[in-house]
């Protein structure tokens, strides 16, 4: 009998504790400009992810024209990140698809990666798009993310690969907003939801 409810007692340890594990709540940092913003896209993540069983905590540091050296001069990411306070950092700056952009998403993107390592902390990347006005650039945006995310050892969540893939299939440009640049609802809905498909991923994982 005591055998029995030893038995008994780990098996109702190890469920609880899947289950805890399940449900435990992943806080992440969203670090960008107005292509985050815009339509709350954290808040948008938070309302998918949850639709999946994945409980987020998300904090969005995010300001007009801003890259990801300007974050850096300002200190404040610095402050949160070393607060270890996130299992995952979003980074996230404009189009990239020029050498200064590309440079700086390397460059700073090195030093968050290395803020994020220091605090057991994952880093990724939000890659956007260009303007419509810039849409010649689009595959050196997404060369570019793609590079910065390997040589920096970062996650990347692929969203204007995904954007330029709808685009050359239908001929459809409604993931942008009337701007050409800033994502429509329709646009940010979807950025959301490659994000919380990345995250299934990772959490299976168990990188996160």
């Amino acid at each position: 009998m005591r055998n029995l409810r030893v038995v008994l007692l780990l098996t109702a340890f190890l469920i609880f504790g899947i289950s805890f594990s399940q449900n435990s709540e992943i806080k992440i940092l969203f670090i960008g400009n107005s292509l985050t913003y815009t339509n709350d896209l954290p808040k948008l993540v938070e309302n998918t992810a949850v639709k999946k069983g994945i409980h987020l905590n998300t904090e969005m540091i995010a300001h007009p024209n801003y890259a990801l050296i300007d974050h850096w001069r300002d200190g404040k990411v610095q402050k949160l990140i070393s607060g270890n306070n996130f299992d995952l950092v979003i980074i996230q700056q404009g189009p990239s698809s020029q050498k200064f952009g590309r440079d700086i998403l390397i460059e700073y993107g090195k030093k968050f990666s290395e803020l994020c390592k220091n605090n057991k902390t994952r880093l990724a990347y939000f890659m956007v798009w260009p303007s419509l006005t810039y849409y010649h650039t689009f595959d050196e945006a997404i060369k570019n993310h793609k590079e910065a995310a390997k040589i920096n050892n970062a996650l990347l969540f692929p969203v204007g690969e995904v954007w330029k893939k709808h685009f050359e299939a239908t001929g459809d440009f409604d993931y942008y907003s009337a701007d050409g640049f800033h994502p429509s609802k329709k646009g940010s809905k979807l950025a959301a939801k490659i994000i919380v498909e990345e995250l299934q991923k990772l959490k299976i994982s168990g990188e996160i």
